[in-house]
């Protein structure tokens, strides 16, 4: 009892001084919170940390940075709060914010725009063991060279562009609808399309081989043609033209030079460099083609539909039965606009009546007046007696054609073709580019 009623004054003594140490231990921890807090502040401002005293300078950071992630948790919280999130949200949001470590697969790096420019119309293929073997024709836009498939031991003609032509004359988007409408016409007076592919500097047209040459040389070394002749050929134009039409498409450059002629003296419809896609009731308004067969419409800027390509097959048939062009071409689409407006065709009396109202309709100046439907040809005076099926057609091979003796080829020279295209004539081993 002594002993105990003793401690009680001690006690008494030591409580104030505990609540005095107690208050001071506060003290610190508040003034160490708003040390803390202030420093956060700064860090949160983007100013420079200052260092606590007795305390280093990681464990500083490791603080502030402590203090700044409560500080995000925290302002996340009270957004959420406000904005309540569905889960799917939650998932997409998370994902988000996991940084991706490793490269995405199948991702391919990019690649040079001079080969992307001309992608997908032309791909990059390994190069193919081709062997020119003769020079078929040069144009203003491209070179046609006969080549040997090693692979396959076929010939074939390959039209090769030059990339930085088509880009200086701003033509990417024609020559790429080129090969898009030679993939999608099929028929037998078409000349098909065999592949495309691109180099470093060239593009590559290739197309089976016709050995016949064209129309135009054909023309050329026979002067007229005997009406059975042009009958024949006129079928033929008239068929493949009203197909492409009904696909609305518009070849654009009907003339001699481009038809060939195939191993059995038909008809073969090619380049179609200036053909493009113009459904039904829509119209075209740029001047193009070859001036001595392009329609008054299409000289004058349009508005100009399909029934520009009857206007050319009119002007083809004429030479034709002729042996001249109804008109000789100007110096440009004015000068031949006025000649066209100017002059009337004089048709030789010594033609057939069927030919000579043929060649009026079809030359006639107003395109809603011009021959230009299939089923006006069927009935035609000139057309008596021919049939309309190209398959029928085909069986009989052209005696004319065959019976004339073949153009013949010139030989190419190898130094004036130095500057194509490694693709073309280096070993399939060696990888593209080269």
């Amino acid at each position: 009892m002594g002993a105990a009623g003793s401690s009680r004054p001690e006690d008494a003594r030591q409580a104030p001084e505990q609540e005095e140490e107690e208050e001071e231990e506060e003290e610190e921890e508040e003034a160490e919170k708003e040390k803390k807090a202030a420093a956060s502040s700064e860090v949160l401002k983007g100013r420079a940390p200052h260092v606590l005293p007795g305390v280093s300078w990681a464990q500083t950071w490791k603080t502030l940075l402590s203090h700044v992630g409560e500080t995000l948790v925290g302002l996340e919280r009270a957004f959420l709060s406000r904005n309540p999130l569905k889960p799917e949200q939650v998932v997409a949001a998370v994902a988000e914010k996991r940084p991706q470590l490793v490269e995405k697969e199948g991702v391919d790096r990019a690649l040079p725009q001079c080969v992307s420019l001309f992608l997908p119309e032309f791909p990059v293929q390994p190069p193919r063991p081709l062997k020119i073997v003769g020079f078929v024709a040069k144009g203003s836009f491209g070179t046609v060279l006969k080549v040997l498939d090693c692979r396959q031991e076929k010939v074939f003609a390959v039209k090769v562009v030059p990339k930085v032509e088509v880009l200086r004359r701003d033509t990417l988007k024609q020559c790429k609808e080129e090969v898009s409408i030679q993939k999608q016409v099929r028929h037998p007076f078409v000349h098909g399309l065999g592949d495309t592919w691109q180099g470093q500097r060239h593009l590559f047209i290739m197309c089976p081989y016709c050995s016949s040459g064209d129309l135009y040389t054909l023309w050329k070394s026979v002067g007229r043609f005997a009406e059975a002749v042009i009958r024949l050929f006129a079928t033929e134009l008239v068929l493949v033209l009203a197909y492409l039409h009904n696909l609305g498409i518009v070849h654009r450059d009907v003339k001699m030079e481009n038809i060939l002629l195939d191993e059995q003296g038909h008809l073969k419809l090619t380049d179609f460099g200036l053909s493009r896609h113009l459904p039904w009731g829509e119209r075209a308004y740029t001047i193009c083609g070859t001036l001595h067969y392009m329609a008054p419409e299409v000289l004058s800027g349009g508005p100009y539909a399909h029934a520009a390509d009857w206007w050319s097959m009119g002007v083809l048939l004429f030479a034709l039965a002729t042996g001249k062009f109804p008109l000789a071409p100007e110096k440009d689409h004015v000068a031949m606009l006025e000649s066209v407006r100017r002059c009337g065709y004089a048709i030789p009396s010594t033609l057939g009546l069927g030919l000579r109202l043929l060649l009026c309709e079809l030359l006639c100046q107003d395109p809603q007046r011009r021959l230009r439907y299939l089923h006006h040809f069927r009935g035609h005076l000139f057309f008596r007696g021919m049939t309309f099926d190209a398959e029928i057609l085909r069986k009989q091979p052209v005696e004319f054609v065959l019976g004339l003796q073949r153009a013949q080829e010139t030989r190419i020279d190898s130094a004036a073709f130095s500057d194509f295209d490694l693709d073309l004539t280096v070993p399939p081993s060696q990888p593209w580019p080269g």
